[in-house]
């Protein structure tokens, strides 16, 4: 059994820096990079895809909503070509500093509120996937059980189905709301235990006590999320002791 561990990065921007890249790419066997919308800048991207190839991290771009005062985590109203654009935009953008630093852009995973949107809207679930396979084919990573999920595959993607290491789950199986009390886990005991259920058992206990099946190929850390560090490096050694390599997803 392989399992994969990523988490979003390169999420700062000019003198602001979030997260602790350099020490997260230790443990983790995949990163998603900021590509300049939500968060990153040229040399951030520049800066965190050349640490995560010097470390045999798989790259992936993590497009968002252009909407750096929110983070990209403000629903936005676009429209399904405006989700293309977007994708592509980025995608490309962090695609020529991947092959600049002589390695390869492995995936895409949107961020925040548009991952979240394309988790349940058809329409700009199927224009994101269409970006991706325009940008040259990556692997779509999406919410398990998503309408982003299908659609990578309706357009002949490789999908991977993502859960949350620090993300509390609502009963229909999407992320709970970060302004709802408990929506982001920063214990490293609750954390580890939604690993264990959700790679060990495919299930996961919702925010009301109910228990859900999911489906889990990689796991996910916030890089923002102030434990993150302490959380990557957990969860490796539990999937370790687990005899679960860790392992890049690959087409």
């Amino acid at each position: 059994m392989a399992i994969d561990l990523n988490c979003d990065m390169g999420e700062g921007f000019g003198v602001y820096n979030k997260g602790r890249d350099r020490e997260v790419l230790d443990h983790v066997t995949s990163a998603n990079i900021a590509c300049g919308f939500h968060a990153g800048d040229s040399r951030l991207m520049k800066e965190t895809v050349r640490m995560a190839a010097e470390k045999n991290v798989a790259v992936g771009a993590h497009p968002g909503l252009p909407d750096l005062a929110g983070f990209g985590r403000r629903k936005m109203d676009i429209t399904p070509e405006d989700a293309y654009d977007f994708v592509l935009y980025q995608t490309g953008a962090l695609q020529a500093f991947a092959e600049a630093e002589g390695t390869r852009l492995q995936h895409v995973k949107p961020h925040g509120a548009l991952y979240n949107t394309a988790a349940k809207d058809a329409e700009l679930a199927q224009a994101i996937a269409e970006a991706v396979r325009d940008a040259g084919g990556m692997m779509l990573y999406g919410l398990a059980g998503s309408e982003l999920l299908k659609a990578g595959k309706n357009a002949g993607l490789t999908v991977v189905s993502e859960v949350f290491a620090d993300r509390l789950y609502q009963p229909d199986g999407t992320l709970t709301p970060r302004k709802e009390k408990g929506a982001v886990i920063t214990d490293r005991e609750q954390a580890l235990e939604q690993v264990r259920d959700m790679v060990l058992h495919q299930r996961v206990k919702t925010g009301e006590g109910t228990t859900i099946d999911i489906q889990a190929d990689s796991v996910c850390v916030h890089g923002d999320n102030s434990e993150a560090v302490d959380f990557t490096r957990s969860i490796r050694k539990f999937l370790e002791d687990n005899d679960i390599s860790m392992k890049a997803p690959d087409v």
